[in-house]
């Protein structure tokens, strides 16, 4: 951490040139003899990228920016403000993979002390200055290994153990929680040791199932999704749990949250009915779609399935608060005719459940992008391939 981008002159020159591409600054020559231009631009790359993913820290002056893969890994202000539902008020909790601190800086507005752990020493300090300047005082920062840390504290010492694992492999799609760091199957009876709960935020690629089978005493799986884009799985297991493992569905839409809720095995006993294109469409966000909760989604809002893997929904009445995208139907096609007369030459192309790609579809009926008018490309209940063309029924829902 240099210290001498913290000085004055430097902070201002940063804020003049807040809009500036960092690429050029990091190419001139800095005007400052102990800071050099690429110090310069990563202050100013940090902040950038912290405008809209972390704007208390953007908009709090002095804040100092690590480098930008440090931003990239954390939590959102979003995400991390949603963490505070899973602990209780004035507890004791260990964040064992600290990282730029987010989720450490919230846990510290209710809790009593919070514990960071860093091995990257660099980082633990900048995190440690910044909680400074936002007036986090109830966190302990240690530049260390987490795990040993842990093992340092009395056994049930801690309320909460709060863990951000990270894949050995980054190279493959999908992974394994054993192929995570640190092991947080193999050291969880070390866990229920120190802790009455584990916390543990992973990669929405997770299958769910599976983890849950692997998780002792898991009470809970919250999935996070931020303006359509699924952004956590949030898995929260406690000592001597033995009850249902809930399902929380959080959609953070336009600053709205959308919320579902249910139990993990509701989603195998439900019985759905199917229907025709009704007069409204609904698209489940894609928090829903990774929670798998095809059938609850359906229960919960009283619709009507389209086909067994379409993962569309329609109604006679319109449903204002859907988590997820909703429109009015305008028109049904069968998709035979589309060869004959395309009456939307100009469209938002969607396909769900259909032979051919949004690409395909565009290119074989010259369907150009834009218009208000959206064409879904689906299966419908009775395996007819068919086109609806549709509005949008919530401006707020995208």
């Amino acid at each position: 951490m240099n210290k001498h981008i913290l000085e004055p002159e430097v902070q201002v020159f940063l804020k003049e040139k807040a809009a500036e591409n960092p690429q050029k600054i990091a190419l001139q020559k800095s005007p400052f003899p102990l800071v050099s231009s690429g110090e310069l631009a990563n202050q100013l790359d940090g902040h950038q990228r912290s405008v809209s993913k972390l704007p208390t820290w953007a908009s709090t002056e002095g804040i100092y920016y690590p480098d930008k893969i440090n931003i990239e890994q954390s939590s959102s202000e979003k995400t991390g403000a949603l963490k505070l539902r899973l602990i209780e008020a004035n507890s004791r909790l260990i964040d064992l993979t600290g990282g730029f601190g987010v989720d450490s800086y919230y846990f510290s507005t209710s809790c009593k002390e919070v514990l960071y752990c860093e091995l990257n020493e660099q980082l633990a300090e900048i995190v440690a200055y910044n909680a400074g300047i936002l007036g986090a005082t109830n966190i302990r920062f240690l530049k260390a290994d987490g795990l040993g840390i842990l093992n340092e504290q009395e056994d049930g010492s801690l309320d909460y153990i709060y863990v951000d694992p990270s894949r050995r492999n980054k190279n493959q799609r999908f992974f394994l929680l054993e192929e995570c760091e640190p092991d947080i199957v193999g050291l969880q009876d070390v866990f229920f040791q120190k802790a009455k709960t584990v916390i543990s935020k992973v990669s929405p690629l997770l299958d769910i199932s599976k983890a849950i089978s692997q998780l002792k005493h898991c009470k809970s799986v919250t999935v996070v999704s931020v303006d359509g884009d699924c952004k956590e799985l949030v898995f929260v297991q406690e000592r001597d749990f033995s009850g249902h493992v809930k399902i929380q569905v959080i959609a953070l839409i336009r600053e709205q949250v959308y919320e579902l809720s249910y139990p993990f095995r509701q989603e195998k006993e439900i019985e759905l009915s199917y229907s025709e294109p009704l007069n409204y469409l609904y698209d489940p966000d894609v928090a829903v779609l990774k929670a798998g909760a095809f059938k609850t989604i359906a229960q919960q809002y009283n619709i009507h399935k389209l086909h067994q893997h379409s993962h569309l929904y329609s109604s006679s009445e319109w449903i204002p608060d859907f988590i997820g995208r909703s429109f009015h139907i305008l028109d049904i096609l069968p998709f035979a005719s589309l060869k004959k007369n395309n009456p939307y030459p100009k469209a938002h192309v969607q396909s769900k459940n259909f032979p051919l790609k949004v690409d395909e579809i565009r290119k074989k009926f010259k369907i150009k992008d834009g218009n208000e008018i959206y064409l879904f490309f689906t299966t419908d209940k009775d395996e007819k391939l068919i086109c609806i063309a549709a509005k949008k029924a919530i401006a707020a829902s995208e």
